[in-house]
């Protein structure tokens, strides 16, 4: 076996155990848990509104419903206050003064520019409910009368929050103390809610601030490792993440004592948070209970120390509610203006956050200059073959000349034909001799494994990329390929199932990988030569389910590698038989010797 042809081998076998590995623990598993998942949602019922018990039993919940009830029908039982701005839109419940109906106005549900928005926030009580309230319970000794989540606060006649009109909700409880809650605008998706107790009566009250983000119905998850998605928070200098099926599995709330931070739910592109004031000692917890039938899930925090108003005085706290997309500019400008401990780990760049940042603002920067993520990942690509430009370059003249001393490490395999450790020694002396590494075809490999996997994180995990259009049929670069070579790209009315969903980029990557192969001759032996044959078959299935901006990227590098190549090896005098290695590859073309 030829030195070269062992190294290709090698980079062939690391990048089906990466391509397997991925459908085995990732893309089958996922599609079958969401058909599980989904149809569970669909016959589930139960508990409706029925509290959970949060931070010890101080933290108030809400009455239970007898099952899940409408959405719109909730929206109707009780007073609203309208949220109107230019990146969402909803209302507030006043009947809790509860963050219960929000709608993420600039994404949908599909690439139809007609399909629904995202409904991010919903009532207690419908199906997959999810909300946010904040508020005050009493501390030891303290008995006055305080809003809970069945209390209906009173709003301005006509009132509409947007992000320059905040509004201010208030309550009496008719024993002399006034509460009102400021709610603010106060970047997109972050709302600050500032609670005051004014003291009428003539003994002081103990109050303590908590606020939570309760869950209603497991949502459909993918659970893998790709991207996080689950209950997390930032508490005491570092990142919690606690999956559901974890949470679901413990019989007492999950508790860690912090000052500032925050936590909530993350989905996939979506999160809540609650974000006490960062000097603040708080008590967060996680929980999880099984209420008739219905999974309810709650993150929230308690102050320890209480709020004292003396008669005659008044006092406020001010806490933060983040409710919507995780678009990085965002994130980071919260972080900053705002002083946020660890906001930034709302989105998960994984273990590799040194690579996928990077990546995801190069990305980035590009499609500010050209308009489109798609020619963005091209120009991207191309810059990284430039970077790795003198370590390919040295890599492939390594073995450019590793292709000039096959005639003299065949006499070397004929002059020790039996003795496997002279033949090896006088092997390494041609190549210290030569200054050539037999490990020098893996390089391009090895420096091509973590720029796929940070482009691989970055198109799957970035809402940025989701629904991001390139050209033609390719309307989402996040999604697989939507056409197929099984029903004749669309002209069959049929939709082949997953592992069939072979479309025109896979193919075309599968192509460009075949003729990168045939710069080098076919390997005398026929299994090597049958698995350099059907390994662009194997990769164009396994790609085939993988997000198409992945696919693209893929393609287009294996196209710059060829002419990389084919530059490195005409420099080093290396002759390429390109259309002879072509019809030596195939065995109905292949020149048969001469008798």
């Amino acid at each position: 076996m030829k030195y070269d042809n062992k190294n290709f081998l090698l980079a062939i076998v690391l990048s089906m155990l990466i391509i397997f590995g991925w459908q085995y623990f990732y893309a089958s598993p996922l599609q079958k848990k969401l058909s599980t998942q989904t149809e569970t949602a669909q016959t589930q019922t139960g508990a409706g509104n029925q509290a959970v018990p949060a931070s010890g039993a101080n933290v108030p919940g809400t009455a239970a419903s007898g099952g899940v009830i409408n959405r719109d029908e909730a929206l109707a039982a009780a007073p609203r206050l309208k949220i109107e701005t230019p990146f969402v839109s909803g209302s507030v419940n006043l009947r809790g003064a509860a963050f219960d109906d929000l709608h993420l106005i600039r994404y949908r549900e599909t690439i139809d520019p007609k399909s629904p928005t995202i409904t991010f926030l919903s009532p207690s009580g419908t199906r997959g409910a999810l909300f946010a309230e904040q508020g005050m319970v009493p501390a030891t000794g303290t008995l006055a009368k305080l809003p809970d989540p069945a209390t209906v606060w009173s709003a301005p006649a006509g009132a509409v929050l947007s992000e320059d009109s905040p509004v201010t909700l208030t309550w009496d409880n008719g024993e002399g103390l006034i509460f009102t809650r400021k709610i603010e605008v106060s970047d997109e998706y972050l709302f600050t809610v500032t609670q005051t107790v004014e003291n009428k009566s003539q003994a002081p009250v103990a109050l303590i601030p908590y606020a939570r983000i309760q869950r209603q119905d497991t949502p459909v998850v993918a659970g893998y490792w790709v991207f996080f998605e689950g209950m997390l928070g930032w508490l005491d200098g570092s990142l919690r993440e606690i999956h559901y099926s974890d949470v679901a599995e413990q019989q007492e709330p999950e508790k860690a004592d912090t000052t500032g931070g925050w936590l909530g739910f993350t989905d996939k592109y979506w999160a809540a948070a609650v974000i006490p004031d960062q000097t603040m000692p708080v008590t967060a917890s996680f929980l999880h209970r099984k209420l008739d039938g219905r999974d309810l899930y709650q993150t929230d925090f308690l102050a320890r120390d209480a709020l004292v108003v003396q008669p005659g005085e008044s006092v406020s706290h001010t806490d933060r509610l983040f409710a919507g997309a995780k678009v990085v500019r965002i994130i980071n400008a919260i972080e900053t203006r705002h002083q946020i401990q660890g906001f930034n780990y709302m989105i998960d760049w994984g273990w590799f956050y040194f690579l996928t940042t990077p990546f995801f603002y190069l990305l980035d920067w590009i499609k500010g200059l050209v308009g489109n993520f798609g020619l963005a990942i091209l120009i991207a690509t191309v810059l990284v073959k430039l970077a790795v430009f003198p370590l390919a370059n040295k890599s492939y003249a390594s073995m450019s000349k590793m292709k000039k001393l096959q005639p003299e490490m065949e006499k070397l395999k004929q002059e020790f034909p039996d003795d496997r450790m002279k033949q090896q020694q006088a092997m390494m002396e041609l190549y210290k001799r030569e200054k050539v590494s037999p490990l020098s075809g893996c390089l391009p490999v090895v420096v091509q494994i973590p720029i796929f996997f940070a482009l691989y994180k970055v198109i799957l995990t970035s809402i940025e990329l989701r629904h991001a259009p390139f050209f033609g049929w390719i309307h989402d670069l996040s999604a697989p390929d939507p056409t197929s070579l099984f029903n004749l790209f669309g002209l069959i009315p049929w939709t082949p199932p997953l592992m069939l969903m072979i479309g025109i980029w896979p193919i075309i990557m599968g192509i460009t990988m075949w003729l990168q192969m045939r710069l080098n001759p076919t390997p005398p032996d026929p299994i090597q030569a049958s698995l350099f044959n059907w390994m662009p078959v194997i990769f164009t299935f396994m790609l085939g389910s993988f997000p198409v901006g992945l696919v693209i990227y893929w393609a287009w590098s294996n196209t710059l590698s060829i002419l990389q190549q084919s530059y490195i090896m005409k420099r080093h005098g290396v002759e390429i038989d390109f259309f002879g290695n072509i019809r030596d590859s195939l065995p109905f073309l292949k020149k048969k010797p001469a008798s």
